[in-house]
């Protein structure tokens, strides 16, 4: 059964949530709340990385995501991922209760970040991009779209690759999901391309963890203008992608992807 990750952004600047949830008590709300609806892991993030977004410091990320972490804790123990970039977030994150590291830039930023897991034993998520959030842009805005000959290998020998440098100092396998980072430097249609052949990545061996929910390249295919109104096309690709194989996915709503994604795969599998 396909495993949800509720997004909770602690950020004023998000794409689809900026600013919902910079209270402490809305963030835990919104984390309980999701918790009940289906989500087995809640994704706490500080640093927002949609297109044009800028970096924050550890500092702020830090001041941002350990008092809802720490406030979740005591009602629940859920599983807590922290969404960052930079090692010292993520552990303040789990020295109050995280678990796993959400780390969209697959360690490349940050060079301790590979020992810490390794030390720390939490689990981490692997994610292609091929630019930072400062330099990129909306998959449907781009004036002259990427290129890439094959975008699905691409994506698949980079992460491979990233899963190597991962184990090669100390970071168990099987500790590692892979994430081909939808709508992060990619054009519309190499996000679609990804989506109907990721079966290949899934063909690694590694869990697959997909982050489509609400992204401007969905809006291209819905004619949805507002990131909130595509949560029926997130769950249609979500759906798609887990007849495929993909295990794990990053989602906003997390009732309308429950009842889309546990009932009718469930269904389908016991006939």
């Amino acid at each position: 059964m396909p495993i949800l990750v509720g997004i909770l952004n602690t950020t004023p600047d998000s794409f689809s949530d900026g600013g919902d949830f910079l209270q402490v008590d809305k963030a835990v709300a919104h984390a309980l709340a999701m918790e009940k609806e289906g989500a087995s892991i809640i994704d706490v993030g500080g640093e927002s990385t949609r297109p044009g977004a800028q970096k924050v410091t550890a500092e702020e990320q830090i001041s941002r995501v350990v008092p809802v972490i720490k406030a979740i804790r005591q009602h629940s123990d859920v599983t807590i991922s922290i969404d960052t970039t930079q090692t010292r977030v993520a552990l303040a994150a789990i020295d109050v209760g995280a678990s796993i590291i959400n780390d969209v830039s697959a360690g490349r930023e940050d060079s301790a970040m590979f020992p810490m897991v390794a030390t720390t034993g939490a689990g981490i998520v692997l994610m292609h991009r091929r630019l930072p959030p400062e330099l990129d842009t909306y998959s449907d805005q781009y004036e002259i779209d990427p290129v890439s000959k094959d975008i699905v290998e691409e994506v698949t020998s980079w992460l491979l690759e990233r899963v190597s440098v991962a184990i090669g100092q100390g970071v168990p396998s099987q500790s590692i999901a892979i994430d081909p980072g939808l709508g992060f430097g990619k054009s519309v249609d190499q996000n679609i391309l990804l989506m109907e052949q990721v079966d290949r990545i899934v063909a690694s061996g590694y869990p697959v963890y997909v982050g489509a929910s609400r992204k401007s390249f969905l809006g291209v295919s819905s004619t949805q203008d507002v990131p909130k109104s595509r949560d029926e096309a997130s769950t249609s690709v979500a759906f798609a992608m887990a007849m495929k194989g993909v295990q794990i996915f990053r989602v906003h709503n997390v009732s309308l992807h429950t009842r889309v994604l546990q009932s009718p795969i469930t269904d389908e599998h016991e006939r």
